[in-house]
């Protein structure tokens, strides 16, 4: 007789990803995850970094790419480059600061020293190594790097697809976006940074899951005014999630705000009235005021990119796996690089008001996030269902689209999951 356990385990990877559900030892089983790290986040395009976090030659951003610290850096000929951040001595780590600027990378063990684009450049002593040493098989290890829009990817594997070729239809979505600079370049300004007992996947689903909104975000729903809570009750609405393919996926919640520069005659909405006054004092053209103010309001859908990256609104929402049951997410507000300094701090307190250990959203969404990590570990052969709107699901030019409620997103997410894991 074939106990629960056993079920489990005799599941191969593509049995435990259907059509409509996933099985929870996704959410649980550590030799997944370090399959993860391995074929997803090993071997696919992984976000790093916004060219505005690294503006000038010299500029670095230390991260990770799953579990492996990487460090994104523009050289002097304005060329960014992703460098495992790892002495090709003895493995220290050659640079621990998050962000900053710097003329050259030295290893703090021994002194080996690396240029900006990781060529080796002076080792201490190099007598004792006599003719054996070889600098230019000993670079810090550099990754392919693909640009677009400003979003920086980077991938362990030399033969991928082109960067453009897999975004495919998200392309449109984060030019889109990118319309939240009014007119003036976008510019990531800062960050909250937090971690949450479970696993990265839940947050991955998150991004896409209009249907806790109203729920989950009750208190946050509660301290906005009545306009904005009528435009944000979205779940019942036109708005739709749409599967563009490659895991990626994109919500719209709010139809009117997908193209920020569309109808700027609307009327500004109250909350903003205030800005748009302060900005006509200072001189500013109607039109341009009106671009500024919409644009700070930020765009009605969320877009995630799988695996790691979501534009959500009017932020970018990083997350990096720890482990198997703990996540740390990173919340980047973006600015206008050179804007109005009125509408950049508008926009800031627009991020705190939702975001960070004092928001209204943020503790609410890891609260959910931890019970659903403590629910998986409960039975040994349970599912999660993601059939939520599949019935209703309908093919679109760009995959498959249905209504805002629908869990159209996770399913697209958890497809390329398993393309990936079981290739």
């Amino acid at each position: 007789m074939t106990n629960k356990t056993d079920a489990h385990q005799t599941l191969t990877l593509g049995d435990r990803v259907q059509a409509d559900r996933v099985h929870t030892s996704l959410y649980t089983d550590p030799a997944i995850f370090e399959q993860e790290m391995d074929k997803i986040f090993s071997s696919t395009w992984v976000w790093v970094a916004h060219a505005s976090e690294i503006p000038e030659a010299g500029s670095y951003k230390n991260t990770y790419i799953g579990r492996q610290p990487v460090i994104a850096v523009r050289d002097r000929k304005q060329q960014v480059h992703v460098l495992l951040n790892r002495c090709r001595h003895r493995a220290a780590t050659v640079c621990e600061g998050k962000k900053g600027k710097t003329n050259s990378f030295v290893c703090p063990y021994h002194g080996w020293s690396y240029s900006l684009d990781g060529a080796l450049r002076g080792v201490p002593h190099p007598e004792s190594y006599a003719d054996q040493l070889d600098k230019g098989e000993l670079g810090l290890v550099s990754l392919r790097v693909e640009e677009y829009a400003g979003m920086i990817f980077a991938t362990f594997k030399d033969d991928i697809e082109p960067l453009a070729d897999y975004l495919g239809p998200a392309k449109k979505w984060i030019d889109l976006f990118m319309k939240q600079g009014g007119g003036y370049p976008v510019k990531v300004l800062g960050e909250h940074r937090f971690r949450f007992p479970g696993n990265w996947k839940i947050q991955l689903e998150n991004t896409t899951d209009a249907y806790h909104f109203p729920l989950v975000h009750k208190s946050f729903l509660s301290s906005v005014d009545k306009q904005t809570e009528e435009m944000l009750d979205f779940v019942g609405g036109p708005g739709y999630v749409e599967d563009l393919g490659n895991g990626h996926s994109v919500m719209v919640m709010i139809p009117q705000l997908i193209d920020l520069e569309e109808n700027l005659d609307a009327p500004i909405p109250g909350r903003f009235a205030e800005l748009a006054e302060q900005l006509r004092a200072e001189q500013y053209p109607e039109q341009e005021v009106r671009r500024i103010v919409r644009a700070v309001g930020g765009s009605g859908f969320n877009l995630n990119i799988f695996p790691n990256v979501a534009c959500s609104m009017a932020f970018f929402r990083v997350l990096q796996p720890i482990s198997v049951i703990e996540t740390e997410i990173h919340h980047a507000v973006i600015t206008m690089d050179g804007g109005p300094q009125a509408a950049n701090q508008a926009r800031l307190r627009l991020h705190e008001h939702f975001q960070g250990p004092m928001g209204f959203g943020t503790p609410d969404d890891s609260e959910a996030w931890e019970r659903v990590q403590k629910g998986a570990g409960a039975g040994t052969d349970l599912w999660i269902m993601l059939n939520r709107g599949l019935p209703g699901e309908k093919p679109t030019a760009d995959g498959r689209a249905s209504d805002v409620s629908a869990e159209t997103g996770m399913r697209a997410a958890y497809q390329q999951w398993k393309k990936l894991m079981t290739a």
